[in-house]
C-alpha cells in the first residue's frame, strides 16, 4: 500500500473545504460516500471524462474532505466525516442537507445505481499540493 499526501485533521481550512465542496460534482461525491463506506474509484459515477472526475476526487483529498488509500493500482475513497466533524461542526450536515433537498450532485452515483452515469479513471497524483 502506497501512502497518499493529506492534510493532518488541524491543517484541514474552512475556506479550502469550502471551496472544494462549491462544485455540484464534487458535492454529489460527497453524497455517495456520506453513507461512510470506503469506495474504489471504479465504483463512483458521474457525468464527467475520466480524467475530470479524477480532478474532483483530487480536489476533495487536497481540501482534507475525503481520504484517498492506494492498493497496487486500486484506489480507494472515504469521506473524513470525523475530521470535518471535529473541525467544522454542523458544516456536513447542513451541506448534506441542501444537497438532498435541492438534488444537487444528482448525477454522480456507485457503479449498480443505474442513474449513474460511466466509471472513473485510475488514481489522481498522489504528492502534496505544495510540491507539484
Amino acid at each position: 500500500m502506497r501512502n497518499v499526501w493529506h492534510p493532518e485533521r488541524n491543517e484541514i481550512e474552512v475556506l479550502s473545504v469550502m471551496s472544494a465542496l462549491s462544485d455540484p460534482i464534487r458535492v454529489g461525491l460527497v453524497r455517495v460516500l456520506a453513507d461512510g463506506h470506503e469506495r474504489g474509484w471504479g465504483e463512483l459515477r458521474a457525468p464527467v471524462a475520466k480524467s475530470t472526475l479524477s480532478h474532483h476526487l483530487s480536489v476533495l483529498r487536497d481540501a482534507g474532505v475525503t481520504r484517498t488509500r492506494k492498493e497496487g493500482t486500486r484506489c480507494f475513497v472515504e469521506l473524513r466525516r470525523d475530521d470535518l466533524d471535529a473541525r467544522f461542526p454542523g458544516l456536513l450536515a447542513a451541506l448534506l442537507l441542501a444537497a438532498d433537498a435541492t438534488d444537487i450532485g444528482a448525477g454522480v452515483g456507485l457503479a449498480h445505481d443505474t442513474s449513474a452515469t460511466p466509471p472513473t479513471g485510475r488514481c489522481a497524483p498522489t504528492g502534496s499540493p505544495r510540491t507539484r
